[in-house]
């Protein structure tokens, strides 16, 4: 038969009442949802979907000026600035050529960057929606805004991070060992910032000087690849997590090691039938509570560990089905974030240790998220090609 006769045979068919029975209809929507627990896309909490990107969205960030824009980027190669509010498209960032894995504003919002696994970095001015700066690097690890000034720091992966003043272009390099600098932070000061590399090292460079002021590596690094690092609010405690399970606690005046937090005292054991399981766990991402003295790590085995650091003890264990790909804590309260390989964003209170609020939107795993200022809104991307705002005020908190 014709594709004509073809069409005319579907026309009769009534699709709306059969599929809702058939177990097959999923599959007509998508080819690549393998993985995807039954279910899970039924249930939508989020107030707002964004849905111009046709792959995998990997990275989000909120414009920090007024928390009503968001930057994304994807596999599709496309970024694109957008408002929360009701996800209208503002302007797309062109011109990638490859994944977009890395998007941020300036502290002041007036400047966006993108940046694309190929290395090519570009900056745009919000209000005129123009290209400023573009420059191209090796491959593209992590990209970041300097906290007060019109300043980008990126990470490649021949182990250099680069510094550049935008729009001017004027560029620093500060040399690491031969292998990716796989993670990054300016700290809160603005002059230091701390680089983790494949090689387990971690070093604290002095933005101005070009120098590196403290290196850990050895006992003091951690024995596998660094995977994420973050600062308290004053700077003065780093830390650092590791494909090796370990988080280290770092005082960033001295350089030096003030305590170690490992998976493995973290009881129960898995089983030796599980072994293999075990084997893939890593410290995917963490971060400080501004107000309580609390670290939280979050482990790809599920784990969300809330650390007391006066004691330096684990303070309560926060079990997921499935891992966690990246947390934050509010800004002015003790609650951590988490999303997950589940597709979910959850509230946790790191005092009691227990879930507040769960949401659900996506069909397939959260990659990265986003909070405002007064945690109202949670911005998250995902492997189902989409972006979604959550509401996740509550009247009690």
């Amino acid at each position: 038969p014709s594709a004509d006769d073809l069409a005319d045979e579907m026309e009769d068919v009534d699709f709306d009442d059969e599929g809702a029975e058939e177990p097959d209809a999923e599959a007509w929507e998508t080819e690549d949802d393998e993985g995807v627990e039954d279910g899970m896309e039924a249930q939508d909490d989020s107030e707002v979907t964004f849905s111009l990107h046709s792959a995998s969205v990997f990275c989000v960030s909120l414009d920090p000026k007024t928390n009503t824009l968001a930057v994304t980027g994807g596999e599709d190669d496309k970024a694109f600035v957008w408002r929360v509010s009701d996800g209208e498209l503002l302007f797309e960032c062109s011109g990638h050529k490859d994944s977009v894995t890395c998007a941020g504003f300036s502290h002041d919002s007036v400047f966006v960057a993108t940046g694309d696994m190929s290395g090519l970095i570009k900056v745009w001015r919000v209000d005129t929606k123009e290209e400023v700066w573009s420059f191209e690097v090796g491959d593209l690890e992590w990209m970041e805004w300097h906290p007060q000034a019109h300043v980008l720091l990126a990470g490649t992966a021949d182990g250099n991070s680069w510094m550049w003043k935008i729009p001017s272009g004027d560029c620093k390099t500060f040399q690491g060992p031969a292998c990716p600098a796989t993670c990054g932070r300016i700290l809160p000061d603005g002059k230091r910032a701390v680089v983790g590399y494949e090689d387990g090292t971690m070093r604290i460079w002095d933005l101005k000087q070009g120098t590196s002021l403290h290196v850990l590596k050895g006992q003091d690094g951690h024995q596998d690849p660094l995977t994420c690092v973050a600062s308290n609010q004053d700077g003065s405690l780093i830390m650092t997590g590791s494909v090796d399970c370990h988080a280290k606690l770092v005082n960033s005046a001295t350089g030096k090691v003030v305590c170690v937090f490992k998976m493995e005292s973290m009881a129960p054991k898995a089983p030796a039938g599980e072994g293999e399981e075990a084997e893939s766990n890593s410290v995917e991402s963490l971060g400080f509570c501004n107000v309580m003295p609390l670290a939280a790590v979050g482990y790809l085995d599920g784990t969300l560990a809330i650390y007391d650091l006066s004691t330096q003890s684990l303070r309560h264990k926060c079990q997921h089905e499935s891992g966690i790909v990246q947390l934050l804590w509010e800004e002015s309260s003790a609650v951590v974030y988490t999303c997950s390989l589940d597709g979910a964003v959850r509230l946790w209170d790191a005092r009691s240790g227990k879930m507040i609020s769960e949401y659900r939107g996506h069909s397939a795993e959260i990659l990265d998220f986003a909070v405002n200022k007064d945690a109202s809104i949670v911005v998250t991307t995902s492997g189902d090609h989409q972006a979604k705002v959550f509401c996740v005020q509550r009247p009690d908190r």
